[in-house]
């Protein structure tokens, strides 16, 4: 056995005898140690131990030491990792990575959304007045609401307009149609026969279906040499099937915040804003996720407030306490509203609501009464730096909702932070 072994366990012994003693705050914070730390190059973090910390010879940080706490701040190329001792003994090692920086220009501007369904989208039925009664022949074909239907007798289908011939061809001539629907990330194929509407001597298929969608939110961010952008924070669902639009392509344009509901207990609130398709489109969209929107940018955006690029948080940074948010309510313009962290969660895997906020500025809680439906990307900044943003008020409490982590946004834009870490040197 060598000597750092033979020390580490003689670390240990007496670690477990001083809990035997009742000595549990070291042990506590000891277990409470990451064994991975990972940070951006000329950012820091801080770790709190009551263990004493020490770097092993490595460029790829610095240290600084408070009470209780180690700070470790990105320099140069190279891994390194946090040695921590008890009694002089070593007992548990850090690994720090460190990250390429990464900055994105903030949002905040409210955006027009217009989304088109890869196919069309199946929202209800409807029956037929058929000779022989009333029926919905896509019903019968076995058709479920919420199926999207992707091709007609072998030919894509991106439009409603795409169907009407088939409708009238197969209903002269008696042949069923062959469609193929896609259904829970499931292809399918069914045969439907056309009925004839005795009211309007037309075929008819029984079927209620949309191809596109449209609404309001907030630009998030945009990384200013790619363009990509992340808006909204979370997935836009079909209104009626409450279903995920599978998106095949769609633009963001300009709106203007026209006038505020604002929210009550049990009532959330809502964000009026106009904008029409002779509106200049500024990005297209490609993704629709459970973290929002995301696609490229056709030209930088200004918020007037905040242009510059500012450095991101990863999950494990952002603290309870103050933070502030930028977000339209009043025509065109962006401005800063304070809110508090009011609880966050440090995330090893992507997930929605990794926050709890809570607004806490007099001149927008008097305007909206907290958030509000159309918010949602409002990015949230703290310490200078980009956290996540906004994506859901509580029903009974408008003044609180949920945020979303950046880093899951970042990476649902396809920016990767991660793939820039840096190596040894």
């Amino acid at each position: 056995m060598d000597a750092e072994k033979i020390r580490k366990a003689v670390g240990l012994i007496l670690l477990v005898s001083l809990i035997s003693l009742g000595f549990y705050k070291p042990f506590k914070q000891y277990m409470e140690i990451p064994n991975q730390l990972t940070i951006f190059e000329n950012s820091s973090q801080t770790v709190s131990t009551a263990l004493p910390a020490e770097n092993s010879p490595s460029e790829a940080f610095s240290l600084k030491f408070t009470k209780n706490e180690v700070e470790v701040s990105g320099e140069k190329n190279g891994n390194g990792e946090l040695i921590y001792e008890f009694a002089g003994f070593p007992l548990k090692k850090t690994k720090v990575h460190v990250l390429n920086d990464l900055r994105v220009v903030p949002g905040g501007q409210s955006i027009g959304v217009k989304l088109h369904s890869l196919g069309v989208l199946v929202v209800g039925f409807h029956q037929i007045d058929t000779i022989n009664g009333k029926k919905s022949p896509g019903e019968t074909a076995g058709i479920y609401i919420g199926d999207i239907i992707t091709e007609i007798n072998g030919k894509k289908i991106e439009k409603m307009k795409d169907i009407a011939p088939f409708i009238q061809e197969a209903g002269k001539t008696g042949e069923p149609l062959q469609l193929q629907i896609k259904r829970d990330n499931k292809k399918m194929v069914t045969k439907l026969i056309p009925e004839k509407d005795q009211s309007e001597n037309l075929y008819r298929i029984g079927l209620y279906i949309r191809d596109s969608a449209a609404g309001i939110g907030t630009m998030t961010f945009f990384e200013p040499k790619s363009k990509k952008y992340g808006a909204l924070g979370h997935v836009i669902s079909d209104m009626d099937t409450k279903k995920p639009i599978v998106v095949e392509n769609g633009q963001i344009v300009r709106s203007t915040v026209t006038s505020i509901e604002k929210g009550t207990g049990g009532n959330p609130g809502e964000k009026l804003a106009r904008f029409s398709s002779e509106k200049k489109i500024i990005g297209d969209i490609n993704r629709n996720s459970p973290f929002g929107i995301f696609g490229t940018l056709n030209q930088s955006l200004e918020n007037q407030i905040a242009d510059q690029a500012l450095p991101v948080a990863l999950s494990n940074e952002v603290k309870k306490g103050p933070a502030e948010i930028l977000t339209v309510v009043e025509k065109d313009k962006v401005e800063r509203f304070n809110i508090e962290i009011v609880s966050t969660t440090s995330q090893k895997f992507p997930a929605t609501k990794g926050m709890v906020l809570k607004v806490t500025d007099p001149a927008l809680l008097k305007k909206t009464g907290g958030i509000v439906q159309g918010m949602s990307g409002s990015p949230i900044i703290q310490n200078g730096k980009i956290i996540g943003a906004v994506t859901h008020v509580f029903v009974n409490d408008p003044t609180s909702g949920y945020g979303v982590h950046i880093e899951w946004m970042l990476r649902e834009a396809g920016i990767d932070i991660y793939s820039s870490e840096k190596k040894a040197s």
